[in-house]
């Protein structure tokens, strides 16, 4: 078995968060109507990264990375294989916390433990920094949504704003730590 290096990304190293592999088969999402979850039948053969998704996003990242945010890798044989990215700027509507805005593995090494690690490092990280949760903005695939639930997150009622005009189709979860 491969060792995994768990550490902070430098700022030449956020563009290679485009090489992890996001392939994955959703058959299911959720919906956030009438105050509750509600899973629902959809099929998509997720392959690559949507077209223009690296350089629109791109950035932003670095953006993220020059006001304080956290990037937190998991290496492998020195190839970034899953991360995790945290704004260091507070959420508009929810200031006492800090957006979960990034956490990816790729397809190869899911089901190793790598996003659990991620979240609970990039947690322990924003506790130090006197954040009292995350603010996620999830897409609406069921194993990610029950990964951030699992992980104490629970859907709001109102989301943020700002966030919610970006990303209207996801669930919008607090973790307060």
């Amino acid at each position: 078995m491969q060792t995994i290096e768990i550490r902070p990304l430098t700022r030449d190293e956020v563009v290679s968060v485009w090489q992890i592999e996001r392939r994955e088969i959703v058959q299911e999402v959720y919906r956030f109507t009438d105050g509750r979850l509600q899973l629902h039948s959809e099929f998509y053969d997720t392959r690559d990264w949507p077209e223009g998704e690296p350089e629109l996003y791109t950035p932003i990242l670095l953006e993220c990375y020059d006001h304080g945010g956290t990037f937190t890798g998991a290496f492998a044989g020195g190839k970034l294989v899953a991360v995790a990215v945290v704004d260091a700027r507070p959420v508009t509507d929810y200031p006492q916390y800090r957006q979960l805005s990034f956490l990816h593995v790729s397809h190869d090494w899911r089901g190793r433990g790598l996003a659990s690690r991620l979240y609970r490092k990039s947690m322990q990280i924003v506790k130090e920094q006197g954040a009292e949760g995350f603010y996620i903005s999830s897409t609406s695939t069921r194993h990610t949504v029950e990964f951030y639930l699992h992980q104490g997150g629970h859907p709001i009622e109102q989301p943020d704003q700002k966030l919610y005009a970006l990303e209207p189709d996801d669930i919008h979860l607090i973790h307060q730590f």
